[in-house]
């Protein structure tokens, strides 16, 4: 329980992580961090977590450890959460997710505050059907994000998997995020992944619209 203090591979500039709607995550993707913990219950809303005291000048990964946004999250938790958030508006936070979707269904609420950062999760532009299990399908991810009027967007390649490159770019460019962050798998999962030179050709592609910010699990590939 709490607000708890960034620690490992998380983004560079998060502080601290926070989570409202805990449990098993909809999406079982297979690669999940989450898994390691074996079972997990059925996901729920941890009341007792509108009690903590988010601080000021904190940059909050917001959901963290289960997507708040997937399909089964009921919306009362996940506007609760918000209103939390807006209590402490002197902090940064970061939503991510499979399902952009649903950010539309929350404007109000995420207009509210300046510095909520929107981020989407792609691992690739193929569908990897095994791997992603009850993940929304990468064009649906792409489309949905794309059409939100938006400007503070990132995206997360994490894990990278292998992916056809001019089909990843354009769909990267039609998102047109501030930054784009690539990350690999550090599980061990024995993904798809792609070649040194393919990373370093996507990096080149994506620098020419955007900043690009490289988390340190990718060393793995990039000193392959």
């Amino acid at each position: 329980m709490g607000l708890n203090v960034s620690k490992g591979n998380m983004y560079s500039w998060i502080t601290h992580t926070w989570n409202t709607v805990k449990g098993k995550c909809y999406h079982d993707c297979s690669y999940c961090y989450m898994k390691r913990w074996g079972h997990l219950k059925d996901v729920r809303f941890d009341h007792n977590e509108r009690k903590m005291d988010l601080g000021e000048g904190n940059f909050i990964f917001v959901g963290s450890s289960c997507d708040m946004f997937a399909e089964n999250v009921h919306p009362e938790w996940i506007i609760k959460t918000l209103q939390h958030c807006e209590k402490y508006d002197k902090n940064g936070y970061l939503f991510q997710t499979k399902n952009p979707k649903a950010f539309s269904d929350y404007a109000a609420n995420i207009a509210a505050i300046e510095k909520f950062a929107l981020c989407v999760t792609l691992e690739t532009n193929r569908w990897y059907e095994d791997i992603m299990k009850n993940s929304p399908k990468i064009t649906s991810r792409v489309y949905e994000f794309a059409e939100i009027p938006y400007s503070n967007k990132y995206v997360t390649i994490e894990p990278i998997m292998d992916f056809d490159l001019v089909e990843f770019v354009l769909m990267l460019q039609d998102i047109n995020p501030i930054q784009i962050n690539i990350g690999a798998d550090s599980g061990g999962h024995n993904l798809p992944e792609p070649s040194k030179d393919k990373i370093l050709q996507l990096i080149a592609e994506l620098e020419k619209f955007t900043k690009v910010k490289l988390k340190k699990n990718l060393n793995r590939l990039l000193n392959e």
